[in-house]
């Protein structure tokens, strides 16, 4: 019988199964557990209510009186007189202490002599309360009915004695109401008495324990953040425990502690996120039963999951009340303190943006982060636009890039074009060098097409087949390892990103063209000006001359409207018939705008537009020109600063070497008619053949070593090799390099120039010995006058003569 017994006893459920009970489980068992509850006490309400109205039944019963009937005056006569003449001791005592008993029971007096049913009748169940209540004795103060609690019955002789004890109600509830009162008095006592003695706390005191609860707290960060990064997967709760602490509610240590865990937390979930996008399971992968591992990882990524949430939640939210100047929640962080806080946090979403972009939520980050790249607040914005122009440097695929690019536009748009320019320079950042080209040109190679079934059974062998097979099934593994698909994806979003991007460009040079963001722009053309499509060239170019001719911008905006004209007609634009010969024109009038004092990064660009209007169109150059923009470039070398004039000589070599017949500006032999018009805005007909490059001589004074050295190149017909020849490292740098080696930032000089030699002198020359002879004597005889001349009277000495 032992094993029996053991094999039907109930065992108490392991922790495992507890692990393996899913939440519809426990939820159903606790559903089951309070209706259970409920039926209990519903039950013993409808008994507890029988038996009131049973007791009050009883109590209330009005009394019947004995029925008498009426007799005729003759029968009572006859009754009357045989009474007394019976005996007076006809009753014996045992009979009489019977009738005695009787009377005392309650069923004696209170019983319907009427009815004929016997006294000790079998009654049914649902009497026997009321017959044991009626034996009970009765009061006539009616007291109030109280709550029963029913107990465990005694099993008697006589049958089942129920058992029953008063629930204690209204003394219970006055119990724990003085309960409270005394806990929340000696809450209210204790709170007084701390803050007694924390304003009787002297300077020192309260900066020690600050330092200490500021100790608990790290304490405490460390030892849950150690935890989840042993082991995330069986740690993941204890992210909720880190995350409570952003609602530190003491204020001596309440921001510090709320920096120190978003910061926590930012490296934690940079550490334990996986390298995929987590989704969410559908119903039928729910109903499906899994292994433990794979249950585990399922919890493990919801709650991961549900944790970043609600973190990103909390930042945004704390970055909305700086910027609402709101003060929610408790008043334990100061409206001063939100700006550091909004500060970390905003760091923190930077750090989020461009570490995790394949997690998920990251579009939302992407929203905020880029809703604050035009904060009035400096250190904010130029925060958030690093972090979106790091993004774009390192987004591979294009998803990332896309999903900025689209809110930026948004952005643009919903602010009516008043927006930092520095929000679209970090367009400049995109990865984008090829797209999706036209149909038609697509057409002109047609992808590989496999054969059908029928088609091979037509027209191929048996063998054939089989040869045919096994090739198809060979391009085909090559095609999966070139990646073509992925290609293919990369460049449908690099294609639509661009698209956005000459979106945003176009409206603005349609819309608004006096704007400040017009240099962005433009320098954004410049950039990808050779992924424009065709259909664009003539119309940009008209707006981009249009523009020059306006007058309205600067000489570096018309600088950047060059470049981009020659960067469109660079690449795709060749195919096109366009005489660019206004925009040389503006170029050759603008280069003498340039000068020491002006910005050196409008000579980067200038460098730039004559390596691509020059150098790189030497076929539609006719010489004319060429020694037009060299002698203006030497003319141009003499005002500018050192680094400057270093890239502006390095274009001139570049020049002379791509017209080898610019050497004739060496010599002073006259190159046809005509005077040279140094004024003259027109390079094809200012005479340039007619004068020489006198600005080289002035330069070989320079105190520059490298303006020295790259003049005297040139003044020796700058030749590849021999005396005259530059190093190898200095002839292959292109001028832009050039000018940005030797940049000079903070205003030193690069490279260092040698102060004058220093020679000892033999001797010293002290005091009068720096006067001449004859000043000496003069001077003698002015300090011996009188000292009793008090002043000098210049008006009587001029009345005298």
């Amino acid at each position: 019988m032992a094993p029996a017994s053991k094999k039907h006893r109930k065992k108490k459920p392991s922790f495992r199964k507890l692990l393996k009970t899913s939440n519809v489980k426990l939820e159903n068992k606790l559903k089951n557990r309070q209706f259970k509850q409920q039926s209990t006490a519903k039950k013993q309400r409808k008994e507890q209510r029988k038996l009131r109205q049973a007791i009050s039944d009883v109590s209330h019963q009005t009394l019947r009186p004995l029925e008498r009937y009426k007799k005729k005056p003759e029968e009572e006569e006859d009754e009357e007189e045989f009474l007394e003449t019976l005996p007076t001791d006809m009753m014996d005592e045992d009979d009489l202490e019977q009738i005695r008993a009787m009377a005392q029971k309650a069923s004696f007096i209170t019983r319907d002599l009427s009815s004929c049913a016997p006294v000790h009748s079998k009654k049914r169940k649902s009497d026997q309360p009321v017959e044991k209540y009626e034996k009970m004795p009765r009061k006539m103060k009616q007291e109030e009915e109280k709550e029963l609690i029913h107990l465990l019955p005694i099993k008697d002789k006589s049958g089942l004695i129920p058992q029953t004890m008063e629930k204690p109600v209204v003394q219970k509830a006055d119990e724990e109401n003085e309960e409270e009162d005394v806990k929340y008095q000696d809450e209210s006592g204790e709170a007084v008495e701390e803050c007694k003695n924390f304003l009787t706390l002297t300077p020192e005191e309260h900066l020690e324990l600050r330092s200490q609860k500021l100790m608990e707290r790290k304490l405490q960060i460390a030892a849950l953040g150690s935890a989840i990064l042993a082991d995330p997967n069986s740690n993941i709760k204890k992210l909720k425990e880190l995350r409570t602490l952003l609602m530190e509610t003491d204020p001596s240590v309440a921001v510090t502690v709320r920096k120190l865990v978003m910061v926590s937390l930012v490296e934690i979930f940079k550490d334990i996120v996986p390298s995929y996008r987590i989704r969410p399971l559908t119903e039928a992968e729910r109903a499906v039963k899994v292994k433990k591992e794979t249950q585990q990882l399922r919890e493990f990524e919801e709650g991961l999951v549900s944790q970043y949430k609600f973190y990103l939640e909390n930042l945004e939210q704390t970055v909305r009340d700086w910027k609402q100047k709101k003060h929610k929640g408790s008043q334990a962080v100061s409206l001063a303190c939100y700006k550091g806080l909004a500060e970390v946090a905003i760091r923190c979403l930077c750090e989020l943006l461009v570490a995790l972009p394949h997690f998920n939520f990251h579009n939302n980050v992407v929203v905020v982060v880029v809703s604050l790249m035009n904060e009035p607040l400096k250190t904010v914005s130029e925060m958030c636009c690093e972090a979106v122009r790091k993004l774009l440097k390192q987004d591979k695929l294009g998803q990332a890039s896309l999903a900025t690019v689209r809110v930026i536009s948004g952005l643009v748009k919903s602010r009516n074009y008043n927006i930092k320019p520095a929000v679209l320079k970090t367009l400049l950042c995109l990865r984008i060098k090829e797209v999706e080209v036209k149909k038609d040109t697509e057409q002109l190679t047609p992808k590989q097409q496999f054969m059908n079934f029928k088609d091979k059974k037509k027209n191929l062998s048996r063998m054939q087949r089989k040869w045919k097979k096994a090739e198809e099934t060979l391009q085909k593994e090559l095609l999966e390892a070139e990646a073509s698909e992925s290609k293919d994806k990369k460049l449908k979003l690099h294609t639509e990103t661009l698209n956005i991007v000459f979106l945003i460009y176009f409206r603005i040079l349609k819309k608004a063209q006096k704007s400040t963001l017009l240099p962005s722009v433009l320098e954004g053309l410049a950039k990808f000006a050779h992924l424009i499509n065709l259909e664009f060239f003539d119309d940009l170019l008209t707006v981009l001359h249009s523009l020059i001719m306006s007058g309205d911008l600067t000489h570096r905006e018309s600088l950047h409207c060059v470049l981009t004209a020659f960067h469109i007609l660079s690449g795709q634009g060749d195919v096109l018939n366009i005489d660019p010969l206004k925009f040389y024109t503006h170029l050759y009038k603008t280069l003498l705008t340039l000068h020491a004092g002006a910005s050196n990064e409008d000579t980067a660009i200038m460098l730039q537009c004559l390596d691509i209007m020059l150098t790189k169109r030497r076929k539609q150059i006719t010489l004319h020109r060429a020694l037009a923009f060299v002698k203006r470039l030497s003319t141009l070398a003499l005002h500018v600063m050192p680094d400057s004039c270093i890239g502006i000589l390095a274009a001139i070599r570049t020049l002379v070497h791509t017209f080898p017949k610019c050497d004739i500006l060496l010599d002073n032999d006259m190159q046809g008619s005509g005077v040279y018009l140094p004024e003259l805005d027109e390079p094809e007909y200012c005479n340039p053949q007619n004068t020489c490059q006198w600005e080289l001589h002035t330069l070989k004074r320079h105190y520059n070593p490298m303006v020295r050295k790259y003049t005297a190149h040139l003044l020796a017909g700058a030749p590849s090799e021999g005396s005259g020849a530059l190093a190898v490292e200095l002839s292959r740098r292109a001028p832009g390099q050039l000018f940005e080696d030797y940049r000079q930032k903070d205003m030193t000089f690069n490279p260092p120039v040698a102060g004058p030699p220093c020679r000892k002198k033999e001797h010293f020359t002290i005091g009068s010995a720096f006067l001449d002879s004859n000043l000496k004597e003069q001077a003698d005889a002015a300090l011996q006058v009188e000292k009793t001349q008090d002043s000098l009277d210049f008006y009587t000495h001029f009345t005298h003569k």
